[in-house]
This record gives C-alpha cells, sequence and structure tokens, in this order.
C-alpha cells in the first residue's frame, strides 16, 4: 500500500493495514511487533541517557560467550522479557545474553510463537559513543504441549516468520520484514512513536562499502584473501568497494542495506565458525537482506538453509548486495544459490 509524502503512518497503523490483506492473521503476530516496538521506546531512552545515568560501562557478570556484560547489555535483555513474557503470545523466548531457553513464567498464558533475540549488538561499543542496536527473530512454534522448547528454537532461518532490528544512532530506527518487504519506521521523539520512513527498502545489486575487519586478516584461508582482494579492486575485475567498518554489526548492516555493500566475517585459524550467532544475528539479518533483493551465505551455503544444532552456534557470513555475495560464493566455493545470485 503506497502512502502520500504528506501522510503520517505510524508503525500501528501500517501494521493493521497490512494484516487486513490476511483475514486468517490472529493479530499475534502484529502484537508481537508492537510490544518489540515498545521495548525499542525504552531502551532509546536509557541508551539516550547512558552518560548520565550511570549506566555506561562492564559488569562485574560474564555471559554465555565469556564476554564481560556492559551494563546496558543487561538492562535491554531484561526491558525485553519484561515487555514480552507476559503477553500470551510467545511459548519461550533465547537471548544472547542468557546460556538457556527464557521459560514463560507461571501463571501467565503462552502463544504460538517464539522469540529470539540479541539485545543490544555492538554494546563494546557504547562507552565511546558508536551506534548499537536490536536484533530479533520470531519463529512459529512446532513444538507439542504449551511450553516452548529446544525444538522451537533450533529451526532453519527460512521458518522466520518476522525479522528486525533497531539501530540507536543518531536517530532510533526499527526495520522489520514478515516476509512481504522491508520496511523502515524512525522514532519521531516528540510524539513518541515510530513514524514509517523507508517503505518497501530495496537494497543496490551491486555495492559501493566493504565491510570486513581486517585485523583478521594473517588467520584468513587463501580463499578468503583472495576475495577481499577482489573487492578491493586488485584482481579480477571487481569495482573497488570503500572500506567503513565501525564494528557494531547493526550499523555495518544498516548502513550497506540503504546504500549497497557487503558485510564480511569470516572464519580464521583460531575462530574457524568466526564470532557471529546464527539464531541471533545471522539469520534475522539474512532474513532481511533477501526480502530487500539482497543475499547473505556462509561461503558454503545460503545461510538461511543451516540447520542449527546449538542455542548459540556460530557461523561465518559474508552478506549485502546480490553481485558481492554472489562472488563470494564463486570464490569460497558455495553453490550459486539464493535471492538474486
Amino acid at each position: 500500500m503506497r502512502h502520500s509524502d504528506t501522510s503520517v503512518v505510524t508503525i500501528e497503523r501500517y501494521i493493521i493495514e497490512q494484516e487486513q490483506h490476511y483475514p486468517q492473521a490472529t493479530g499475534d503476530l502484529s502484537a508481537i511487533l508492537y510490544d518489540l516496538a515498545l521495548a525499542a521506546k525504552m531502551i532509546t531512552n536509557r541508551v539516550r541517557s547512558a552518560g548520565l545515568a550511570d549506566v555506561l560501562g562492564e559488569t562485574t557478570g560474564i555471559n554465555v560467550h565469556g564476554e564481560t556484560q556492559q551494563k546496558l547489555d543487561v538492562l535491554a535483555h531484561n526491558i525485553i522479557i519484561k515487555a514480552m513474557d507476559h503477553t500470551g503470545r510467545l511459548c519461550a523466548m533465547a537471548s544472547e545474553e542468557s546460556p538457556d531457553l527464557i521459560p514463560i513464567p507461571d501463571g501467565f498464558r503462552t502463544g504460538k510463537y517464539a522469540l529470539l533475540f540479541d539485545p543490544l549488538d555492538g554494546s563494546s561499543n557504547i562507552d565511546v559513543n558508536v551506534p548499537v542496536g536490536t536484533i530479533f527473530s520470531v519463529l512459529r512454534k512446532v513444538s507439542a504441549g504449551t511450553h516452548g522448547t529446544m525444538a522451537d528454537m533450533l529451526q532453519p532461518g527460512r521458518r522466520q516468520v518476522a525479522a528486525g532490528y533497531v539501530i540507536y544512532g543518531s536517530s532510533t530506527m526499527l526495520v522489520y520484514t514478515t516476509g512481504q518487504g522491508v520496511h523502515g519506521f524512525t522514532l519521531d521523539p516528540t510524539l513518541g512513536e515510530f513514524l514509517l520512513s523507508h517503505p518497501d527498502i530495496r537494497t543496490p545489486l551491486c555495492g559501493r562499502y566493504l565491510s570486513v575487519n581486517d585485523s583478521y586478516a594473517t588467520g584468513w584461508e587463501e580463499p578468503v584473501r583472495a576475495l577481499m582482494r577482489h573487492y578491493r579492486g586488485l584482481e579480477g575485475g571487481h569495482p573497488a568497494l570503500s572500506v567503513r567498518y565501525v564494528g557494531s554489526l547493526v550499523a555495518d548492516f544498516h548502513r550497506n542495506l540503504l546504500g549497497g555493500g557487503i558485510f564480511a566475517y569470516a572464519g580464521n585459524h583460531d575462530h574457524p565458525a568466526g564470532k557471529l550467532r546464527l539464531l541471533y544475528e545471522v539469520n534475522p539479518l539474512a532474513f532481511i537482506v533477501e526480502q530487500a533483493g539482497g543475499s547473505a551465505t556462509d561461503g558454503v551455503q545460503d545461510v538461511l538453509d543451516i540447520v542449527p544444532h546449538a542455542l548459540h552456534q556460530r557461523t561465518p557470513l559474508f552478506i549485502g548486495s546480490a553481485d558481492d555475495v554472489a562472488l563470494a560464493r564463486r570464490l569460497l566455493g558455495g553453490p550459486l544459490a539464493g535471492a538474486g545470485a
């Protein structure tokens, strides 16, 4: 549905309009998106006041990945849980900051969806005021019984029914897909509402930017090194890409989604599977980029086809403009499958 340039479309209005195209819809998925938008507003307030409210810096806790938790990490994690656990729409949750499933508390109804999320991606950059974000993935419950199980979480990314991210930067923006295109909403702080600002986002077929951490180059296999030479225009005739790397996945992905480009996080000798978490980071962003005309691979297969075996599974990732990802598939030996490839 197209809206005039002068119309003001809140995220609630937009979701309701889209829901009307599906008479069988119960409204639960729409309500989950509303609840996540509310949580994003609450996290925005904490991020905006971080330097004044003693929520910068590290805690004494260590998360499941052996990383020191940031104070805002823990706050964002708790905000999302409290916004979602009582609604009756979820069977269980899982967070990058929690080692196990997060059950729905006794006394609350359970629902037919599972939520996985990274509460504050890029949190190591909080103290230096670099944009951070929240990433989320919604799956339909597949297990029997009322409460969620690991089977509900360990589903291939192709089974996602919704995914999105929120970037807390110079403005707060929420981007999501339910498999019908990608749409972006910017938070108007004077209204306290997310307003449609980027309808039907399409990422360019060929990119402008390369986002990669070159400090790992000495540990890359030769095919990955060759791929990076291609992206820099040093061989193979590929146009040279401008290197832009923030170190917050959401920020790098968001820039490349809008402007075109590729984010690359390859495995290395010490960490063959790379650093990124399949369920909390890779799958939701891969769902979004494919809906926007891009693509994502681990170098062997489309990441959305990976069958997960662990809640905190890691994977290499090459994600972005379709032609640039196709080059990664060709040089790294993966099939030329997937959107736009």
